[in-house]
């Protein structure tokens, strides 16, 4: 398996998280995170949940995503095998330029949350007129 920077450090910051009082992640939904020119975007894979199962929460430079996948409604008492995780999850993506926080958007369609970031304009060099 080919070594994934960025899903290391993902881990490592779920960890550090958890370590320093940030809150426990049950699992951690896959993720693949594509930039364009004026705008990121996040796919989520969460299957089974519900829209109201999961939160965002945009920031200047960075989008968090809380949620909380339920075991089953009357599930066995015991699980001969469990390799879906249950329990809550927290991400927290930190992007290198600013985000339009207000144009954020979230679509959750067939178990896959589609969040686009748009960048924020940046202001470039001006002139500024001189008025006597």
């Amino acid at each position: 398996m080919q070594w994934d920077q960025l899903r290391d450090l993902l881990a490592l910051q779920d960890r550090l998280d958890g370590l320093l009082g940030g809150e426990a992640s049950g699992w951690t939904p896959a993720v693949d995170l594509y930039e364009t020119a004026d705008q990121y975007v996040v796919l989520v894979e969460l299957p089974g949940l519900r829209r109201d199962d999961v939160s965002i929460d945009a920031r200047a430079d960075r989008l968090t995503l809380r949620g909380v996948r339920r075991p089953p409604d009357g599930g066995p008492p015991r699980f001969l095998q469990l390799e879906r995780g249950h329990g809550p999850f927290v991400r927290t993506f930190a992007f290198g330029d600013p985000i339009d926080v207000d144009g954020v958007r979230a679509d959750f369609r067939e178990g896959l949350l589609t969040v686009t970031v748009p960048k924020r304009e940046q202001s470039g060099p001006r002139r500024i007129p001189v008025t006597t």
